[in-house]
């Protein structure tokens, strides 16, 4: 059985947003939200951050140079 398709194309994309915000919050909670893969990936990654706290960038910047237009 295929999942059902929905055309969302009447909605605003501020009622697009409820309902995604709805649809995660009606999620129970014991629903796991990573694998066991990623959950390890996770892990390495807040270790390797507690570990060189001053390493990488702030979320801003690199979000400014994905919107830079490149040449």
């Amino acid at each position: 059985m295929g999942a059902p398709t929905f055309d969302f194309s009447h909605l605003t994309p501020e009622e697009r947003i409820q309902l995604a915000k709805d649809l995660w919050d009606s999620l129970p909670s014991q629903v796991p939200m990573a694998t066991d893969a990623q959950q390890l990936e996770l892990d390495r990654r807040l270790a390797r951050h507690a570990a060189d706290p001053n390493r990488g960038r702030p979320w801003r910047d690199v979000m400014d140079d994905l919107e830079r237009p490149h040449r």
